[in-house]
């Protein structure tokens, strides 16, 4: 059967037109980062070789070689470039001792190639270097005005804890009872210094007196544990941040209730209204005993504020991971030598690592109809006391003594008060 040659012109349309619309992604990087380029090409002699029009159909020499010859002439097509690229900086170079632009319109080819295949990926990645290449100014200032010496050496020391040490861990139970897993250990340690992070970038930015409270409260949804021993490092290194180190760490037990009543919501709403005034009294005391520090910092003379100095301490952040490690080492022994013989057992000893896993397996027997609402209360409150217990070591060891008078109080006050709450059950 033959096609009529409108229908035949139809169809080769729909054919092309996904590299149609290729090609025109392909365009648009060009003319996006050149664009900006063009703004800093500048005129006369000294000018740069590559503006605009240059990236542009730079950009579309690496789409059409794509298309045509497939990653071979792509392949070339770059070489072409890379040496146009690198014999126009030789005859520049004593004018232009950069390679930004260079670089730039390498990395153009490469991603007229890519649009081809993902031009999605391509179209976001060519925003990203046109907003790299037009924010120079205010990295540069930042760089070198903004961010200290010491600040660089921790960004440093995080990524290499985060993307060099941390893949190379082994992820499985070791050691002493195989409660010890150094993968899950090292990820204790990256969130302490990620947190401590956080605490110093929200006091750059808000000042000790409000920085510190704030990134508490919000750092406890992350670990409420991890956040008491990060706001006593900052006690160490500062003793003049004490008030508002102790309204974030205690603030950051607000969290762990909020999302006690969030799992608990999830798994079984039955034992989320029986512990509701338990939790309800243990958030409220938490908000006035946190309150009563974050006035005391708001009260402080804002000379006193830090203006720079390391975001955290790695010593301290492994000296966190000792000592919990320390506690699952023992909860393991407890567990070996008692067994799990009752499911408050269960609970407590779980509590000292997470007191949300330990209530969302309690609430699980409920939802399953095991276990009665009521009877549920114990052995999650018991998590919930371990896992307080954990924060007054760390309080403890983490502060200093002055830091652990003012923060293990308060955590004792939120424990007893949602024991307290337990009693009136509705």
């Amino acid at each position: 059967m033959r096609i009529p040659p409108i229908l035949q012109s139809t169809e080769e349309i729909a054919i092309t037109e996904p590299a149609i619309l290729n090609l025109v992604v392909a365009l648009g990087i060009g003319l996006l980062i050149g664009a900006e380029r063009e703004r800093r090409k500048g005129e006369g002699p000294a000018r740069s070789p590559a503006g605009i029009r240059t990236f542009a159909v730079t950009s579309l020499v690496g789409a059409i070689s794509f298309i045509v010859g497939s990653e071979a002439l792509l392949a070339v097509a770059a070489a072409g470039v890379i040496m146009l690229t690198a014999i126009a900086y030789w005859r520049g170079r004593n004018d232009d001792p950069g390679l930004t632009t260079e670089i730039a319109l390498i990395l153009t080819v490469l991603l007229g190639g890519l649009s081809t295949q993902q031009p999605a990926l391509a179209g976001g990645l060519a925003v990203t270097v046109a907003v790299l290449l037009a924010s120079r100014t205010r990295l540069h200032r930042f760089v070198r005005s903004v961010l200290t010496e010491e600040e660089l050496n921790d960004i440093l020391i995080f990524a290499g804890a985060t993307l060099v040490v941390l893949p190379l861990l082994p992820d499985r139970p070791m050691g002493p009872y195989g409660a010890l897993n150094p993968h899950s250990i090292w990820i204790l340690v990256v969130l302490v210094m990620a947190i401590s992070g956080a605490g110093y970038i929200a006091v750059r930015i808000l000042g000790t007196r409000f920085g510190l409270p704030i990134a508490g409260l919000a750092s406890g949804f992350i670990s409420s544990t991890a956040t008491i021993a990060a706001m006593g490092a900052r006690v160490k290194a500062t003793a003049d941040v004490m008030a508002p180190a102790v309204a974030g760490a205690v603030l950051s037990t607000i969290a762990t209730i909020a999302q006690m009543a969030i799992v608990l919501s999830a798994t079984s709403w039955s034992t989320l209204r029986t512990l509701s005034i338990s939790l309800a009294s243990a958030g409220l005391m938490a908000v006035i005993y946190g309150a009563i520090f974050t006035i005391r910092a708001l009260r402080q003379e804002a000379g006193g504020e830090e203006k720079g100095g390391r975001a955290f301490n790695p010593a301290t952040a492994l000296a966190f991971a000792l000592t919990l490690s320390c506690i699952m080492v023992a909860a393991a022994a407890l567990q070996e030598c008692f067994g799990e013989n009752g499911i408050i057992l269960a609970a407590a000893l779980a509590g000292f690592v997470d007191t949300h896993s330990a209530a969302i397996s309690v609430a699980s027997l409920v939802a399953s109809g095991k276990m009665t609402a009521a009877d549920a209360v114990p052995p999650i409150l018991a998590g919930l006391s371990t896992n307080t217990i954990s924060k007054l070591v760390l309080a403890g060891t983490g502060g200093g003594l002055s830091f652990a008078l003012r923060v293990i109080p308060g955590l004792i006050l939120v424990m007893l008060a949602a024991w307290a709450g337990a009693l009136y059950t509705p």
